[in-house]
């Protein structure tokens, strides 16, 4: 039940185009090609909180944020975080300690590292990846992995996404993400529905509404549709996120944000 709304928030970061979209220049790494995106979307110091809730019920809160740069082979990286916990009131019904972390090149936007560490009643589950992204490899606990060019986790293709210019789209278009999961490579394709306003704690926003088209395995799996909100705007924040489920719905909505990288144009009020 509660267990859902981590994968909720987590549904919001499989939007993303395919490379062929993308504008690529030559690295001044010369172990490989890489592909650089201009982007301000986000930035160090970025967080976003979020009142998630089961029905009526404010079960939990969720928080992304970008505390601090890093640095892998070399290269600068943005250091992410993704949190979420039940309320107090909630926990002693359904206690949710949940963290991810994945560390991002902030010229290409793509993952170098992913850990997730899971606490949802008695469940535990720990996992971490390191993606070799000049061989094409990740590595787990369980094994050594193919992997294509670019390949993201969970919380990379968020912020990968945000670089993106929806309002270019069609409604209707679809296009696809490659993510990795446990052991294997999942495509999922996103549907982009058109534009609409949505009032949240936060305010109320001019938003781009997208549709994750969930497909069985891998983390996406989900019992009922998801819809997402993301700010009409250069920051494409995500404000909402939305699904139905057999026993009620699960709504995450944006309550406040601070450390943008810019101006939010698309708040009416």
């Amino acid at each position: 039940m509660i267990s859902v709304f981590s994968n909720i928030l987590v549904l919001s970061s499989t939007l993303t185009f395919s490379d062929a979209d993308v504008s690529a220049t030559a690295d001044s790494t010369e172990q490989f090609p890489n592909r650089r995106i201009e982007q301000v979307a986000f930035g160090v110091g970025e967080k976003l909180v979020y009142d998630v809730g089961y029905s009526f019920i404010t079960a939990g809160e969720a928080v992304f944020s970008v505390p601090s740069m890093d640095t892998v082979l070399g290269r600068t990286c943005y250091r992410i975080h993704f949190i979420v916990n039940s309320t107090p009131s909630f926990s002693w019904i359904y206690k949710v300690e949940d963290r991810y972390e994945t560390i991002v090149d902030s010229a290409g936007l793509f993952p170098w590292r992913f850990s997730q560490t899971i606490r949802e009643g008695g469940y535990h589950r720990d996992v971490s990846a390191e993606f070799d992204q000049v061989n094409h490899i990740a590595r787990t606990e369980s094994g050594v992995y193919p992997i294509p060019p670019y390949v993201h986790d969970a919380v990379s293709a968020l912020y990968y996404a945000r670089t993106f210019d929806f309002a270019a789209m069609k409604p209707g278009q679809r296009v696809e993400l490659k993510n990795f999961s446990k052991d294997s490579t999942y495509t999922l394709a996103i549907r982009f529905l058109g534009f609409q306003k949505v009032s949240v704690d936060a305010g109320t926003f001019n938003c781009f509404l997208i549709e994750p088209l969930m497909k069985e395995g891998g983390l996406f799996k989900s019992e009922g549709r998801i819809l997402i909100w993301l700010t009409n705007d250069d920051r494409r924040i995500p404000v909402k996120v939305s699904t139905k489920i057999v026993v009620g719905s699960i709504d995450a909505e944006l309550r406040s944000y601070s450390g943008l990288r810019g101006p939010v144009t698309s708040r009416i009020n």
